[in-house]
């Protein structure tokens, strides 16, 4: 697993609050592989690959989030450490604990605008 792939799994808010934590992220990580569903769906997924490095530019266009969002950030340490970093920039983000593996760390965060 490469220092940048990282995936994101979102609950809460709708798809207009998904897209808005994914854009905060293309700042650090580039454009997703794959991007949250505009479904009704009530947990959305983003992946972002390997190979991306982004601007690491300022995510002024990023919208407000319309109710808080639960986002768990998993990849590798780095990739999750810098996921963290870039949400909190962005958004109010609450820690909800980590969990650690071998190569793996998960991070779950509760954002609000």
């Amino acid at each position: 697993m490469s220092d940048t792939q990282l995936t994101v799994t979102l609950s809460g808010g709708n798809a207009e609050d998904a897209r808005a934590v994914v854009g905060a992220l293309e700042g650090t990580f580039g454009p997703p592989d794959e991007r949250p569903s505009d479904t009704d769906a009530t947990v959305r997924m983003a992946t972002f690959g390997g190979e991306g490095e982004g601007t690491g530019a300022g995510q002024d266009g990023v919208r407000p989030l319309s109710e808080p969002v639960t986002v768990t950030v998993q990849g590798t340490p780095e990739a999750v450490r810098r996921a963290s970093d870039a949400l909190s920039r962005v958004f109010t983000a609450r820690d909800e604990g980590a969990a650690a593996g071998d190569q793996e760390q998960e991070r779950q965060l509760v954002l609000e605008s």
